[in-house]
């Protein structure tokens, strides 16, 4: 972990985005992978408010890190005066996708992918404006309509436009046919055919013209586009994104306790902010690009800043700066700054219980009563102990003696200090640390 700096919050940048611009930003932001169109696509996106979309599916209660690439595009998309659908796939998700698998998804049960979809929506709001006018973004399930088409129907109106040889041909199949020991059913070998029909549903009822997803999604797009030129005679596009990867090839988002969520509930705003602070140099320019609102000349200064000095760590700090707000709001960015300055050693003071129980949330905790803190007060050798910091009483004024004790990251001068209510912190909370880092916290009630 780097040494903590006072952070200095900057104002949110005014991002100023044309329909005429959209293709070039995508590019210099190295945000394009794949398009169906490369000669004519920017002309045609500069003539007028189109509609494009993403789909989400809900195999958790939560978007992650790997989502993040998806939601921006479709954030500048709006910024540029388009109008973005986010789909989340209450269908396709007891489902499964095979882009990028290499064995079967557990099939969901209807009240998880209820509760998943309540999740993310409270998510998606955070990336898109859903009123603002004609470009307001729009939130669809695929539930709606998939469970309105009978198999039958499904069969003769979709499936016959398929030929199984093209459907073979597309690499997240032929992938998984690959591997002879997890194959693929014909579950999720059906589900090209059921995001297709989406594509085709939103042009038909929302006049949706243009599809994004990651560059593991181009064979579902273009089957989408394929069905609607034979379906309805319309013409339709795609534009793919790069996947999210270290540049190392490793996923980005993954942590020693696991995936790097966008939920304070799964993954808290101060491991988030960290995360982003941790950054190896070789990817806090890509990173920059893809999800800030900053413009190239300042990403360009910020990078060439962190090159001069790169243990000030100044661009992964901008970093995470902008996307701990954006996921997490002004409040949570304020918290997790607050919690990188305490456990730096800043003295705690002015915070609620709710707060600390956020930034403590991974630290050992011990109820005493509260009268305990009345009259004298309770001695600070025995709130060691309780506190699990110290096994003996011997133990406690050893570590008080060699300066290694801390009440809210002050330190304990003598061996004879009493804690009374004036070291409350919060409405019930004391925050004890031994030593460098080794934190617990005493609930009084």
């Amino acid at each position: 972990m780097v040494a903590a700096l006072q952070l200095i919050i900057p104002e949110h940048p005014r991002y100023q985005l044309t329909m005429h611009d959209i293709i070039e930003e995508l590019t210099w932001r190295r945000l394009i992978n794949q398009t169906t169109d490369e000669a004519n696509l920017q002309q045609w996106l500069a003539e007028r408010s189109r509609t494009v979309y993403a789909g989400f599916d809900p195999t958790a209660d939560s978007l992650h890190v790997g989502h993040l690439m998806a939601l921006t595009m479709l954030r500048r998309f709006q910024q540029a005066g388009h109008r973005p659908i986010a789909l989340v796939g209450g269908a396709t998700g007891m489902v499964g996708d095979p882009s990028g698998k290499s064995e079967e998804r557990n099939l969901l049960s209807v009240e998880v992918l209820k509760a998943n979809l309540a999740g993310m929506e409270t998510q998606l709001r955070r990336f898109l404006d859903f009123d603002c006018g004609e470009n307001s973004a729009l939130l669809v399930d695929n539930h709606q309509w998939m469970d309105k088409l009978g198999y039958l129907e499904f069969l003769r109106n979709v499936g016959k436009h398929f030929p199984v040889s093209m459907m073979l041909a597309k690499d997240s199949v032929r992938g998984r046919l690959e591997q002879t020991e997890a194959g693929i059913s014909y579950t999720e070998f059906s589900y090209m055919l059921l995001q297709a029909y989406d594509f085709v549903y939103l042009n038909e009822h929302f006049g949706c013209e243009l599809q994004l997803g990651g560059s593991d999604q181009w064979g579902n797009i273009t089957a989408g586009i394929d069905l609607a030129r034979r379906l309805r005679g319309v013409q339709l596009y795609g534009i793919t994104c790069p996947l999210l990867t270290k540049s190392d090839g490793a996923k980005m988002g993954k942590t020693e306790s696991g995936t790097l969520w966008l939920s304070a509930e799964k993954t808290r705003a101060y491991q988030f902010y960290q995360y982003w602070i941790n950054l190896d140099d070789a990817d806090v320019d890509t990173c920059l690009r893809f999800f800030t609102d900053l413009g190239r000349e300042e990403i360009e200064s910020i990078v060439s800043e962190h090159a001069s000095d790169p243990g000030s760590r100044a661009a992964q700090r901008r970093l995470a700066v902008e996307l701990t707000r954006l996921v997490h709001g002004d409040d949570g960015l304020q918290t997790a700054d607050r919690a990188t300055q305490i456990f730096f050693g800043a003295e705690i003071d002015e915070l609620t219980d709710k707060q600390l129980e956020s930034i403590f949330a991974d630290v050992p905790s011990s109820e005493l009563p509260r009268d305990r803190l009345s009259g004298e007060g309770l001695p600070i050798i025995d709130a060691m102990v309780a506190a699990a910091l110290a096994k003996t009483n011997g133990q406690a004024r050893r570590t008080i003696q060699q300066g290694g004790a801390y009440v809210n990251n002050r330190r304990v001068e003598g061996i004879d200090t009493r804690l009374g209510t004036a070291e409350l912190v919060g409405e019930s909370t004391i925050v004890l640390r031994s030593g460098k880092k080794t934190y617990a916290l005493l609930r009084f009630v």
